[in-house]
């Protein structure tokens, strides 16, 4: 087939006039025809051979050059085939941080044949148990600083019969078995490629968890096209072998894993990894490493630009590309005012999803700009949505209605060859409610993007807001049912509607919930705040709980969220008792007007 067609998930985000995007595209149909079949790991194992002693990973004062990585995988590959209960091409679930090993042991499992399922370090109990579940993985392999969260489902593992492997030298726990010692011992010789011939391009490479309308994570599928075509998404913007990339977000998450160690994979670039993001270490290790490109969501952004201004010059650095998603017009332009002439590249995509878009022209505020050729090969347009009713506005024939340029719409994709919708692992109920038919016309199929954006004048295109039970804090997808059936456990609540509030000066909606007592029950802050910290991870912890009579909901019994979500957690608008999740007196306290300014003027932080 034409290869520009073959492209997919980030090809279709690329400027279509470029000569980054027709050497690309070139590049990409080259090794489709390719056999045996070409994947992520090929083009690794090609910049093994080419350049050996280019340093890969730089990670605190650790040092790997892409030899060492390919050693060091290939010994985590030979402990695993000799590994009982294992066997090659099984998907094996990682449940790790952002470190040198994930790397590896992501190596090692591609040149095994095996998908891999990457776990949200931050999940625990029921939601880790679920989530792993949900890839039918026979092996779990955790870093050693997550063993009690191990420990919790340990149980439910060694009934399902999981081989559980710790990246430790020594395990005294029953049915946890060390797995460096192992490593250690083994061999580093290369693997054969006959233990990946199985694999074809639509055969699962690894499954990545996203948050949305069910009430636990949903694993979605990316096969081994897709994950090849994400090679692309840097070297489409220039990036090239002589770029050093900062990647600070979680290789769980797309972004981390596609933009951070994929995409310098086909550059053959340095990557500098860090455990976590942190605003005051950012531009520091810019300057210790030789940063040229980072990576960033909107948050990461606006905390950059309110760390103090420092007495050397904050334009003393070589970062030249930043490439990410979320940032808001008004950071962007301050980012830009206070670090220098950094070129950000805004895109638009999403782990699942058959849509995309890159805003090459570089508009603040923009995630992309309609293309007529873009359009033509990847159908999308904007509904108008009813954010009361949480669905599509449709037309006396059932049809959806059209948004009119300048109004804000629910983007929608046709799920079609070129541009099909994976969905998600064990989950068909959920893979059918990201669909949507009889869009434009009857027996027409779309996805679903769960998004609502608005097109300009210019064509530019603006994301505005997600719909229905999802929001995002902290660069985070929080499912707000998961925080609900949480909730439901606490003795003294009946019910729980859970939401996101804006609070001014933050990225995203920080977690709200509209909750109402048992019959005689009374609000136990302390006890609240136990269970919430016990069983959430904090950005998905309610920053505010409103105690009401009674949930409201709508004639057909959905909670209504538009006018909790527009009162907000403010005391002056809210009749209602209002409480705060205070850390520093481990309780929910209540909000007075002194708190609530507190809270606007940044002095209490979110």
């Amino acid at each position: 087939r034409n290869p520009l067609l073959m492209m997919g998930y980030y090809g279709m985000i690329c400027n279509l006039h470029s000569q980054n995007f027709r050497k690309m595209n070139l590049t990409y149909g080259a090794r489709r025809r390719r056999r045996p079949l070409f994947f992520v790991l090929d083009r690794f194992l090609e910049q093994t051979v080419a350049c050996p002693d280019k340093l890969f990973i730089a990670f605190g004062d650790e040092r790997h050059t892409y030899a060492d990585a390919d050693r060091k995988s290939n010994k985590i590959a030979r402990a695993l085939q000799s590994q009982a209960g294992y066997t090659s091409g099984d998907t094996v679930a990682l449940f790790m941080g952002n470190e040198p090993t994930f790397v590896f042991t992501w190596l090692a499992l591609a040149k095994l044949g095996s998908p891999v399922a990457l776990l949200n370090y931050n999940i625990r109990t029921k939601s880790l148990l679920h989530c792993f579940n949900c890839c039918k993985a026979k092996v779990l392999v955790a870093a050693s600083d997550l063993k009690e969260a191990v420990e919790d489902v340990l149980p439910s593992l060694i009934e399902q019969g999981v081989v559980v492997l710790l990246m430790t030298k020594h395990c005294d726990t029953s049915g946890i078995q060390s797995f460096l010692d192992k490593v250690e011992e083994a061999p580093d010789s290369p693997l054969p490629r006959s233990l990946r011939s199985h694999l074809s391009f639509k055969s699962p490479a690894v499954y990545i968890y996203t948050s949305g309308t069910t009430g636990l994570p949903k694993a979605a599928l990316v096969n081994q096209n897709r994950l090849l075509t994400a090679l692309a998404i840097l070297s489409s913007n220039g990036v090239t072998s002589k770029d050093v990339m900062y990647t600070n977000l979680p290789l769980y998450h797309t972004a981390g894993f596609f933009v951070g160690f994929i995409g310098p994979i086909e550059t053959g670039s340095t990557i500098v990894l860090k455990r976590k993001f942190s605003a005051s270490q950012f531009w520091d290790d810019c300057r210790k490493y030789n940063v040229t490109v980072v990576q960033y969501i909107g948050e990461v952004m606006r905390y950059l630009c309110c760390t103090p201004k420092v007495k050397y010059n904050d334009k003393d650095h070589k970062v030249r590309l930043a490439i990410g998603n979320g940032i808001r017009a008004e950071v962007w332009k301050e980012f830009l005012n206070r670090f220098g002439n950094v070129q950000i590249r805004e895109f638009y995509a999403s782990t699942e999803g058959n849509i995309g878009f890159l805003n090459y022209p570089g508009k603040m505020g923009a995630v992309g700009r309609v293309h007529f050729l873009h359009q033509k090969l990847f159908p999308y347009t904007l509904v108008k949505y009813d954010t009361e009713r949480d669905e599509p506005v449709r037309d006396a024939n059932g049809l959806c209605i059209k948004s009119p340029k300048g109004e804000t719409g629910l983007l929608v994709s046709k799920i079609t060859d070129i541009a099909p919708f994976e969905g998600y692992a064990q989950n068909k109920e959920q893979t059918e409610r990201k669909k949507l038919r009889d869009v434009l016309k009857k027996g027409d199929l779309y996805f679903n993007t769960g998004d609502l954006m608005r097109i300009d004048k210019d064509n530019f295109i603006y994301f505005q807001d997600r719909v229905g039970d999802t929001f995002r804090w902290k660069g985070e997808n929080v499912a707000t049912t998961e925080v609900s059936d949480i909730l439901s456990f606490i003795d003294c609540l009946q019910e729980a509607n859970v939401y996101g509030v804006q609070v001014p000066g933050h990225e995203g909606r920080v977690g709200m919930a509209a909750v109402s007592l048992k019959e005689d029950g009374e609000f136990d802050g302390s006890k609240v705040y136990k269970h919430v910290v016990s069983y959430l991870p904090s950005y998905a912890r309610p920053r505010f709980i409103r105690i009401q009579s009674a949930v409201e909901v709508t004639g057909t019994f959905k909670q209504m969220k538009v006018k909790l979500v527009a009162q907000g957690f403010d005391p002056g608008q809210v009749q209602d008792p209002l409480y705060f999740l205070d850390d520093c007196v481990k309780s929910y306290v209540p909000v007075t007007a002194q708190l609530y300014s507190s809270i606007l003027s940044g002095s209490i932080k979110l």
